[in-house]
């Protein structure tokens, strides 16, 4: 990993890849919608230090679909410490990445989100459709979006190129925002942490439909 990762004071914007298995077959696709400017923009590796990443990380992990360094329960959860400490997941039978590959910043200080122009370009869906190629190769069966971002994104790419074989599911983003948005009465006089238990699992459920094996199937 460059140095420069540990550059917490800004933003890198550099392009964030997939994070693969390192073998074997890769039955689903996890997309968010961006890196995060103290997560996979400082480590390197889609929501790895994201907020979001850590209930995602967490539901895979039940799944048998990650593995995460025991180290990390003595950190922050923070891309900069992860990065000067050496840490990284690894996947089994799922692929994470996002809908836009880079943290998007107009003055390297400040986090914005990723606008339908820069996500929806030329450049853009050229790099989807070339992981989702290799991701074919390796047998994807389908994919999971999280947050109408990255659902309204692939939507539009497969209406350019439509790749029926893939089953699509889309999950609410595991923001505050996501979490209430899937509760009755809008969240009202639930709390966070048994919103963030539904949305685990949940999600472990939306994978499993989208592809991955069972945890009582073969594992990968």
């Amino acid at each position: 990993m460059s140095p420069n990762r540990l550059d917490i004071g800004r933003i890198l914007s550099t392009p964030v890849p997939m994070l693969l298995p390192d073998n074997g077959p890769v039955h689903v696709l996890v997309v968010g919608e961006a890196p995060g400017p103290r997560g996979a923009d400082k480590s390197g590796v889609p929501f790895f230090g994201d907020a979001a990443g850590r209930h995602l990380y967490a539901a895979l992990q039940r799944l048998g679909a990650v593995v995460l360094p025991p180290e990390l329960d003595n950190l922050p959860w923070d891309g900069a410490a992860f990065t000067a400490a050496g840490l990284a997941p690894v996947a089994h039978g799922v692929a994470l990445g996002n809908a836009y590959d880079r943290c998007p910043s107009d003055d390297g200080q400040s986090f914005r989100a990723p606008i339908r122009s820069e996500l929806e370009s030329a450049r853009n869906f050229t790099r989807l459709n070339r992981d989702l190629d290799q991701l074919s190769r390796c047998g994807l069966r389908g994919i999971v979006t999280l947050g109408r971002v990255a659902t309204r994104t692939f939507d539009t790419l497969f209406k350019q190129q439509p790749r029926p074989a893939l089953a699509c599911r889309a999950l609410p983003h595991p923001s505050a925002q996501g979490l209430l948005s899937m509760a009755p009465d809008r969240g009202k006089g639930a709390k966070m942490v048994d919103l963030q238990e539904a949305w685990m699992a949940r999600c472990a459920y939306t994978v499993i439909e989208a592809g991955y094996p069972a945890p009582h199937q073969d594992a990968v």
